[in-house]
């Protein structure tokens, strides 16, 4: 379904995590806002552990998962992550099934916080609902590295898996905020590379426009993120891309018809200042002949699926999710281009 999901108003259980959230996240994009890049480094490092910690106790793992660390070289670089998994249906110790699909997941983090720890809970959650194994990736973050190095670590962790003997049609790529950047930055190399993309995508709230400035003309026209002030979050992006040319085809990232793209599903809150990046991403995968979808949700803010305890609309989002994940991965793919070609 495209357009508005038919849930007309946010719980007070949302509205409740909203203000907390506001209040969890307000060091941050205070510090970054008024602050030099020296001190919103500062801030980063001083408050990127306790935020982590907000963050994994407000997205519970459910019980029987297990998981598995990799920490590997390959192709000259790091592959780091775990997987994650249900022992009662993939065994204690998450043996891969090369004929079953994998969701690769690349969580969000403004490219700054977050981590496999803060986000085992939602994939946890969606490998249950899909009945997915999942692996998910532990890129480099900023300030102590610089782009593209997570957007490496992500197409080097996506030969990882195809080096594994998992073949593409089985891979499912899912990713929140700046895992959304991420997963684009990975088709384009694909297509670039002529390697075989995924089968299908499952994003939330993701980015698109790295600069952020997408994001701060959409708040300078009236829209209040409960979570995310543009202009402190744009700082915040800078010590990761530092000054990389806006224009670089790794930063504004752009992918044709030359190949079958994955069927695609873009959830987004309705409240959060990062909906034109969702709308902005859906519009170029359509463009592009990519069987891709979106939903907003009402009363939602920036990856409210992380939530399940406060925010009644997670498992929702999620069983949409799942749903998409499960009916892509026994659907041939087709591109039909939207553009005019000459």
């Amino acid at each position: 379904m495209d357009g508005q999901h038919p849930s007309a108003l946010a719980s007070r259980r949302t509205l409740a995590l909203n203000s907390y959230l506001r209040r969890v996240t307000r060091p941050l994009m205070a510090g970054a806002r008024y602050g030099s890049p020296a001190i919103t480094a500062q801030v980063i490092r001083t408050t990127r552990p306790g935020l982590n910690r907000a963050l994994e106790a407000m997205s519970p793992i459910p019980e029987r998962v297990v998981t598995r660390p990799v920490a590997t070289r390959f192709e000259g670089g790091q592959v780091r992550g775990e997987w994650v998994g249900d022992s009662s249906r993939h065994g204690v110790h998450l043996t891969i099934g090369r004929d079953r699909p994998v969701i690769y997941y690349l969580h969000g983090s403004g490219y700054v916080v977050c981590s496999t720890r803060t986000h085992r809970g939602l994939v946890a959650r969606l490998g249950r609902r899909t009945g997915c194994l999942a692996f998910s990736l532990d890129y480099r973050l900023a300030p102590e590295y610089r782009w593209p190095a997570g957007g490496d670590d992500a197409i080097r962790g996506y030969h990882w898996l195809l080096s594994q003997g998992i073949d593409a049609e089985q891979i499912i790529v899912a990713g929140d905020s700046a895992g959304g950047h991420l997963a684009l930055d990975l088709l384009a190399d694909n297509q670039r590379t002529g390697t075989p993309q995924p089968a299908a995508m499952t994003l939330f709230s993701p980015l698109f426009d790295p600069t952020f400035d997408t994001a701060v003309a959409h708040q300078r026209a009236g829209a209040r993120d409960p979570i995310i002030d543009a202009i402190g979050a744009r700082k915040i992006l800078r010590l990761y891309t530092g000054n990389a040319d806006p224009d670089h085809p790794r930063m504004r990232i752009s992918v044709d018809d030359r190949t079958p793209l994955p069927r695609t599903l873009i959830q987004y809150g309705g409240l959060e200042v990062m909906g034109q990046d969702a709308r902005n991403y859906h519009q170029m995968l359509t463009d592009a002949g990519a069987d891709a979808r979106i939903e907003s949700w009402a009363g939602q803010g920036h990856v409210f699926q992380m939530f399940p305890r406060l925010s009644p609309e997670s498992g929702h989002a999620l069983r949409s999710a799942a749903s998409f994940i499960s009916e892509s991965v026994t659907t041939p793919r087709t591109n039909t281009p939207r553009t005019n070609t000459p």
